[in-house]
């Protein structure tokens, strides 16, 4: 039996409105690669992460959506089986928020019910003042038991954290849910086994 420490592998989706940045977000966090002429992902794009957590190696299967709302049919494909979302709104354009709480709404009806969610508020570096209301956001992100993290792809800001957040998140959940499964093992000092059969004596010798 190799004694190497075994990789776990988790499906995260990414969802949110087709302009607030989340194939930028995606390849600046996987490639640290910005662009300022992104082309709008159609259906859905497909990358992978590698990390290490506490020595324990971790791959992210990241599945970007085409947020355009003629592809909005197609999110179930993407995020049924997935292990952790992350939303995406831009933090300059409230009505973008307002999309995050329906697709949340999804998520919490055909999505797995243990579903990890961070919600991003991208496009940090569009905001001159760093005064910008995001109260309300981050009661919502915790009232839906998820994080809320300021990003920017252009700048890279705040995106290594909210993805090592939710891979750390879900190795720990993992652990919780193979702890679980490990039989209990018997007291000490209680044996329990079958009763012998009696055995007749042997028959008495006639004289």
């Amino acid at each position: 039996m190799s004694s190497k420490t075994p990789n776990h592998t988790f499906k995260l989706v990414l969802l949110g409105d087709g302009r607030v940045g989340k194939t930028s977000l995606v390849v600046r966090y996987v490639n640290n690669v910005f662009s300022e002429k992104q082309e709008a992902t159609v259906q859905a794009s497909y990358l992978t992460k590698r990390l290490v957590i506490g020595g324990v190696p971790v791959t992210l299967s990241i599945w970007d959506t085409a947020g355009q709302e003629r592809f909005h049919a197609l999110g179930p494909i993407y995020y049924r089986d997935a292990d952790a979302a992350l939303l995406v709104y831009d933090i300059t354009d409230s009505d973008t928020f307002l999309r995050v709480r329906k697709w949340v709404k999804e998520l919490q009806q055909m999505a797995s019910r243990d579903i990890v969610m961070a919600i991003a508020g991208n496009k940090s570096d569009l905001v001159r003042s760093k005064k910008y209301d995001i109260q309300e956001a981050e009661s919502y992100a915790t009232s839906i038991g998820a994080r809320l993290f300021v990003t920017s792809a252009k700048s890279g800001t705040g995106i290594d954290e909210v993805f090592l957040e939710i891979a750390t998140r879900l190795l720990q959940k993992k652990k919780e849910s193979t702890e679980g499964l490990i039989p209990v093992p018997p007291r000490k000092g209680i044996l329990i086994v079958d009763d012998e059969p009696e055995i007749e004596p042997p028959p008495k010798c006639c004289s």
